[in-house]
């Protein structure tokens, strides 16, 4: 997203020069007077100012436009939105895309080479026939209770799994229990069923963002650098305040990166919610203390290497300085596209600070989504919201468990 301002002496002559650098699909996103700064300013006209977006490249889905959207528009995008639920739901309970059907051809391949090569075999006498099919009664009897093709099915899935880099102690826990149920008679789908509804009840399910009983819900984004933090509290302010209506005040104490402090107030411009940069803990308590009426507050923190113990220690520090533990949410923000073995160390150096729901961001990064199950399962944190782009607010979503087993069994989107 391409985020701008644009003054003129009118609203018309500001708009008009967005238009010339920006090109006419552009979105004016917000429109304040500004006063000229100076000796003489009061001599001078005042100036009007026009903040105006446009998205980088062609977007898939409405950018932030979607301040903007008509109620007709909301109501039929819901609706597409259940009929996708609904599908996904009814391939998964079918075969999972071409798993099974994967499956059945190998076996029917393996049957019929089976029938051609009996063909082929001299026809016996009576009593080597009589002996033959006691011995090949008793070889399907054993067959059978080896279950070959289910473990042909089982090991298909095992690959899946392992192919979207879920971690391999993981991967047999739930298909050891899943074997457990084997029969010779069972069904693929029943055993698909079975593995499936496993792996959603480890995902567990999030509240998300809750309300608090008594005053604002504080909520601090935690995290390494470069996972999106920032953007995903914009995502997150968007929802909240335009969809719901709600009050929500955007605190920084990301004082390192000035371009992260300037993108926050420019969100924060946007939505005409207040801001603030805090240096402090003490800061951080005053601010809270201001922003009591608000209903929510939204804390973006520095992106701190899990490896530097004095930065970490100053974070933990500045969560300290929150009076009533029982009033705030803590989110570590991680990115989908990182190693498992460093989402591990992230992880036990920042359950030091607090206790922690996670988000996951950058998901249209990778195709391997078996991380996020590793990292519920190793952190017991529940997953809350994961992001899969950059527009502002609509790259973003609650979590579904559903979607995300779907894609580690090797369904297709």
């Amino acid at each position: 997203m391409i985020i701008k301002k644009f003054t003129g002496k009118t609203e018309a002559e500001a708009t008009e020069a967005a238009k010339k650098e920006l090109g006419s699909t552009l979105v004016i996103m917000n429109v304040r007077e500004v006063k000229k700064k100076g000796l003489f300013a009061f001599l001078l006209p005042k100036q009007i100012e026009v903040t105006a977006a446009l998205e980088e490249e062609a977007p898939a889905r409405p950018q932030y436009g979607s301040i903007l959207r008509t109620a007709a528009d909301k109501e039929i995008r819901t609706e597409q939105q259940n009929l996708l639920a609904k599908n996904s739901t009814e391939n998964i309970e079918k075969k999972l895309d071409s798993l099974q059907t994967l499956l059945e051809s190998q076996l029917n391949n393996r049957q019929s080479e089976k029938e051609e090569s009996a063909k082929t075999q001299d026809v016996p006498d009576a009593e080597e026939k009589e002996d033959k099919t006691q011995d090949m009664a008793a070889a399907e009897k054993k067959e059978e209770e080896k279950n070959p093709e289910q473990d042909k099915f089982i090991r298909l899935l095992y690959n899946k799994m392992l192919d979207n880099e879920m971690d391999e102690k993981y991967v047999n826990s739930i298909l050891e229990d899943a074997s457990k149920t084997k029969k010779a008679d069972l069904p693929f789908d029943y055993l698909l069923a079975n593995i499936y509804q496993k792996m959603v009840l480890k995902f567990g399910r999030s509240e998300g963002i809750t309300p608090s009983e008594e005053g604002p819900r504080i909520v601090l984004f935690i995290g390494p650098t470069g996972v999106g933090k920032t953007t995903t509290i914009a995502k997150l302010a968007g929802k909240y305040c335009v969809e719901e209506k709600k009050k929500v005040a955007l605190l920084t104490a990301d004082t390192y990166r000035i371009a992260a402090a300037e993108q926050l107030r420019t969100y924060a411009n946007i939505l005409e919610t207040p801001f603030r940069i805090i240096y402090t803990p003490e800061e951080l308590q005053a601010a809270v203390e201001d922003y009591w009426d608000c209903d929510y507050i939204f804390i973006d923190t520095a992106g701190r290497s899990h490896q530097n113990t004095d930065q970490l220690e100053k974070m933990k520090e500045m969560v300290a300085a929150l009076k009533r533990p029982e009033s705030y949410q803590v989110f570590l923000v991680l990115s989908a596209t990182t190693k498992y073995r460093d989402l591990q160390k992230i992880a036990d150096c920042y359950g030091k600070i607090a206790d922690f729901e996670l988000i996951f961001t950058k998901l249209d990064e990778t195709e391997a989504v078996g991380n996020l199950l590793n990292m519920k399962l190793y952190t017991d944190a529940p997953i809350a919201y994961v992001t899969c782009g950059q527009n502002v607010p609509d790259d973003m979503e609650a979590f579904n468990p559903q979607k995300t087993v779907k894609q580690i069994l090797g369904g297709k989107e």
